[in-house]
């Protein structure tokens, strides 16, 4: 490279006392444009090239459906995420109905499904209950809970003094990351918060990749309760759901990950995976094992 060194530096020699003449410009320009093909394309830095890593996935592609590359086949647990934005006057109502109705639903075997947390948001949407169940069986089991519930009298009284109180209601059907815990009960009293992505199509996989390495990061603290992904509702969405003692604790938590080796290049790969991402802090109600 210092031929072409010394012939720019000779042929902006005369510029050193006046602007660029149009052939000199011509010339810069053309070598800039040689000089980061080089960059980019040369074998010695095929490899680690910054340029390349804007423009080149590290992830092989797959043939497989994500949903049975990411999973725990072997549970087949199947979760839905209901997320009710209440009228704020009737937030203490809504929760007093909940406890009385959602905690003999989990408890009854008769129902093959569990109520992994319930909380209404803290910071984030306001005046918003989250709600998180489990389906042991997979769709199966969410089919068998519905039907069975549309003969509970009780349940069907409950959906109808809820319908009074709600402004709107969505929900998501998800699976869970194999990398992440199963969400258990643990004792409080904690903050939760509910992180959640809404990817770029066809990134998944490559989320996933990186998190497998990643979670192994936020486990000192038994900070990580449980990972999921969409299939049925806004697709391509990830939830990381997280539990600290309070808010000093979480920001303690996360500042100190920085410190570990490692951690910082999962940011810089994952990022730009990410097309919107939001974040709530949640206060367990008091029928949630979750606390």
């Amino acid at each position: 490279h210092m031929s072409v060194l010394q012939r720019v530096r000779g042929g902006l020699a005369p510029a050193k006392t006046g602007a660029l003449s149009a052939g000199q410009l011509v010339f810069w320009v053309r070598w800039a444009a040689v000089t980061f093909a080089v960059l980019l394309y040369s074998p010695r830095n095929r490899e680690d090239s910054w340029f390349k890593s804007l423009f080149v996935r590290k992830v092989d592609p797959r043939k497989d459906a994500h949903s049975n590359l990411l999973t725990k086949n072997e549970e087949s647990n199947l979760y839905k995420i209901q997320f009710h934005n209440v009228k704020p006057e009737c937030l203490d109502a809504y929760n007093k109905l909940c406890e009385d109705v959602l905690p003999s639903i989990h408890a009854d075997k008769y129902y093959p499904c569990e109520l992994v947390g319930t909380w209404n948001t803290w910071y984030g949407e306001q005046d918003q209950a989250v709600h998180l169940w489990r389906y042991r069986g997979g769709y199966p089991a969410l089919t068998e809970v519905m039907n069975k519930l549309r003969q509970n009298k009780e349940f069907t009284a409950y959906r109808m003094e809820r319908g009074k109180m709600l402004l709107s209601r969505r929900n998501q059907l998800l699976l869970e990351f194999s990398f992440w815990n199963e969400p258990v009960p643990r004792e409080g009293p904690n903050i939760y918060e509910l992180r959640s992505y809404q990817l770029r199509p066809g990134t998944m996989i490559e989320w996933g990749n990186y998190w497998a390495r990643a979670i192994q990061y936020r486990q000192r603290n038994r900070e990580a309760v449980g990972g999921f992904f969409s299939q049925i509702g806004d697709l391509y969405m990830v939830h990381h759901l997280w539990a600290y003692k309070d808010l000093l604790s979480r920001e303690e938590t996360r500042n100190a990950v920085w410190q570990q080796e490692g951690w910082h290049e999962v940011v810089y790969y994952t990022v730009p995976l990410i097309q919107r991402m939001d974040s709530r802090i949640m206060i367990p109600t008091k029928a949630s094992p979750l606390k």
